[in-house]
């Protein structure tokens, strides 16, 4: 029963045209090159552990082609179950989010395009579209979005988990300047979802991760364009803990700059051999130096500066990552406290004690510590909302990441056990000390954490509200295994 499943759609989307809808024809710029790596799409998994092999791969190239897939999988699996997971860029480090084990996987690799519309001026990004083609092909227009700060970063999963950009104390987050979804619902309806149409599956996208539709366009506010300020500052790992100083100064800074970003990481790899603490600035306005970053210039000596002033693309090249090595992100949230920034340097120094006595392959190590702003979030209702749920944080708090990468399949335990370790600490101190954030960011979190809960139970209630009108048979809890699902909650 399962292989006629899957004869079924491969003649379905025989009879379906893989012409692009002609809403795009009057649009100014079309951006929409097929990566060389759909040839190979196992190959081109950010994350190695995810390399899965499903029993068929399906790259359809419109949202037609998506519905039909959907409702064949639907039907299909009144004879058989038949799981199936969906990949836009493919970035998210758990194994099951974005392909499959025994079923289908739906590859948008060849929905990439961006486009630009002079009259509205939004931007049109398909799933599987990169950050990095879509600043490419906005800059020459004098236009800008606030999307990944990596330029490898895909744009669906990042949108539908929040998503933090450098112009996010600007303009809020990337999720929020989105004013329409295109979504393939499960009965394979294509619908818009927007502030006056279908408005609560509007609000539900915007956090609620893969639990409510497949979608396949993302309408996204632009902005005028200009260079940053950016790039990384590298010191000796013995300046950790001015860092943490100054960054504890930038969070509660009352007057902060909001073209002002920052991130604060403690990394080592077997590249260079160096435990060092890094410094990615982004200012975004072409002001070389700017005074916000004053306390952070002070620390001396640096051991490396590629800051300048670029452009967005160039800024997001810096960020990105190759697609040769394991995964693990990790994530906790807690408040703007000194004492808490320096238990986390003790464990990360514990880690790295027990990764360079055990590991066997290469691997890079880095622990991001960054400002979550309320400023983030400060006009998301008037926009139409998100299911986040900070807006019940009055102050800005800092929100943490380990970011493990190794070669060697035969380590994978290692890595990950000392990950948990690390983010379980941090936890415990975080909770002892009365400093605990109950938020986890949905793009940082792993397998076993819980980012759907931390959004609060109203939300939980909403989001499960919106699941059950737009897909009364649960096709996307029951049949789209991978990812954090609200059925689960």
């Amino acid at each position: 029963m399962f292989r006629l499943s899957l004869t079924l759609i491969t003649a379905a989307l025989a009879h379906v045209s893989h012409a692009v809808d002609n809403e795009v024809e009057n649009r100014s710029t079309v951006q929409s090159s097929i990566p060389d790596y759909c040839a190979t799409p196992l190959a081109s998994y950010f994350d190695g552990k995810s390399r899965l092999t499903p029993d068929c791969i399906v790259q359809p190239r419109a949202a037609k082609e998506v519905a039909t897939i959907v409702k064949v999988l639907t039907a299909a699996s009144f004879l058989k179950r038949c799981q199936f997971a969906v990949r836009s860029g493919g970035h998210t480090p758990i194994p099951g989010a974005n392909n499959i084990d025994n079923g289908v996987t739906i590859d948008l690799l060849y929905m990439n395009g961006t486009t630009y519309d002079p009259d509205t001026k939004l931007a049109s990004i398909s799933p599987a579209a990169r950050w990095g083609s879509v600043y490419e092909t906005l800059e020459p227009l004098g236009r800008m979005v606030g999307g990944g700060r990596g330029s490898t970063v895909g744009v669906g999963g990042f949108l539908l988990g929040g998503g933090i950009s450098h112009y996010a104390p600007r303009i809020g987050l990337a999720c929020d300047n989105v004013v329409n979804f295109q979504v393939v619902l499960a009965s394979g309806l294509i619908v818009n979802a927007n502030k006056k149409t279908n408005s609560d599956l509007f609000k539900a996208l915007k956090g609620g991760n893969s639990n409510f539709g497949i979608v396949t366009r993302y309408d996204m506010e632009t902005f005028e364009s200009e260079d940053l300020w950016g790039g990384i500052v590298t010191w000796p790992s013995s300046t950790v803990d001015q860092h943490f100083k100054a960054l504890v100064n930038f969070g509660t800074d009352p007057n902060r700059d909001p073209n002002a970003a920052l991130i604060v990481f403690q990394g080592y790899s077997t590249a260079t051999l160096a435990d060092v603490v890094r410094a990615a600035f982004d200012y975004t306005k072409p002001v070389a130096r700017p005074d916000a970053y004053k306390e952070f210039y002070a620390i001396t000596p640096n051991l490396t500066d590629t800051t300048k002033i670029q452009p967005m693309s160039a800024i997001a090249a810096e960020f990105g990552s190759d697609t040769t090595k394991r995964v693990q992100f990790r994530t906790v949230s807690f408040k703007i406290d000194l004492a808490t920034l320096q238990e986390t340097a003790r464990l990360y120094k514990i880690l790295i004690t027990e990764i360079q006595a055990k590991a066997s392959g290469d691997y890079r190590i880095s622990c991001l510590s960054q400002v979550w702003s309320t400023s983030y979030t400060a006009n998301s209702t008037a926009k139409g909302g998100n299911v986040l749920g900070t807006e019940r944080y009055k102050e800005n708090f800092i929100m943490y990441q380990s970011y493990l990468l190794w070669s060697e399949p035969k380590d994978d335990k290692l890595f990950m056990d000392l990950g948990l370790m690390l983010t379980n600490g941090i936890e415990k101190f975080a909770k002892s000390k009365g400093t605990l954030i109950d938020y986890l960011y949905l793009n940082y979190s792993d397998k076993d954490q819980d980012p759907l809960t931390g959004y609060g139970p109203e939300n939980v209630k909403f989001m499960k509200k919106v699941a059950t009108k737009y897909d009364p048979l649960g096709i996307y809890q029951n049949l789209l295994p991978g990812g954090f699902k609200i059925s689960k909650v």
